[in-house]
């Protein structure tokens, strides 16, 4: 069975168009349940899965509330209520197409003895343009991911991305659940999460595809392309580096302080590349970015 488990926050104006694609998808010969994990929104969101419930009755779809506050926690609680062997992430703004869950039976089926797997995110820029600071390197800011369009292993320092993501419940067995110290809470960027539980998993020897024909796009509001955003974003991922690094040893952290002087270089030779083609924003985001990553890593939070 496939458990998608769909956790969400405040997200009303997306949520029913979410669970609508899910819905629309050729589920012949394919055994699956919708998981929604209501992590204690304050708007309309209860009342949009009533009208989801509703409108398709014949969906599996069971909702809960997790009263503990933060992305670990009602992740860990979609897993404690799923009844699949596949456990399937995908935020609550991700709209997948029609042929996923086809496509990633076919593709479990392929390839037995998968720990996990990540799919393609295509940013859905809700202005209908995407930010010129937008490249490569900024690429994952907005949680989107191509590796091309064929099937190949997630190595190195390359994870799947949580708006579209599963882990196989033997590989969950194997390694635990997500940490609940990292990960976004209500509207901070806290993360490393993904990155944590991944790094076990490999640690186990664990197989992670990347499956590009599981696609799916990801809404990016006006408000996740500002300054603000980015720098909200680069010190939750350092302050979240640290967290995760002192987790496992001093010498860790430290290693990932030499690790941020090299990113430091990188980054301004980026800046000096972009300054003379002429695509100046592109390279003062990333040193903006760095910016904040440093001091979240070096806080004393």
């Amino acid at each position: 069975m496939l458990s998608l488990i769909i956790c969400t926050y405040n997200r009303s104006q997306y949520i029913y168009q979410t669970l609508k694609c899910i819905a629309e998808n050729d589920t012949q010969n394919i055994d699956y349940e919708v998981i929604l994990v209501n992590n204690n929104s304050t708007d309309n969101t209860e009342t949009e899965c009533l009208r989801f419930q509703q409108d398709f009755p014949n969906v599996p779809f069971r909702y809960f509330v997790e009263k503990n506050q933060g992305l670990s926690y009602a992740r860990n609680r979609g897993i404690a209520e799923a009844k699949g062997e596949m456990l399937v992430f995908l935020d609550d703004d991700a709209f997948v197409g029609k042929n996923y869950l086809q496509n990633l039976q076919r593709n479990i089926e392929n390839y037995p003895g998968l720990a996990a797997f990540g799919g393609k995110i295509t940013p859905l820029f809700e202005s209908g343009n995407a930010p010129k600071w937008l490249s490569k390197w900024t690429y994952s800011w907005v949680s989107a991911i191509d590796l091309g369009e064929n099937v190949r292993f997630f190595e190195g320092n390359k994870y799947p991305i949580g708006a579209n993501m599963g882990i196989a419940r033997s590989a969950i067995e194997k390694v635990g659940n997500f940490n609940t110290k990292l990960g976004r809470n209500k509207k901070n960027l806290m993360a490393g999460e993904e990155k944590d539980i991944f790094n076990r998993i490999k640690a186990e020897n664990g197989k992670i595809y990347y499956f590009p024909n599981n696609e799916v796009q990801h809404v990016i509001p006006g408000s996740r392309t500002t300054d603000e955003f980015i720098q909200r974003l680069g010190w939750g991922v350092g302050a979240s580096e640290k967290i995760r690094t002192l987790n496992i040893s001093k010498l860790k952290y430290f290693k990932r302080i030499i690790v941020e002087a090299i990113k430091w270089a990188a980054s301004i030779l980026l800046f000096f590349r972009y300054l003379i083609t002429f695509q100046t924003e592109k390279g003062t985001k990333l040193l903006l970015f760095r910016w904040n990553v440093t001091k979240g890593l070096l806080s004393k939070k």
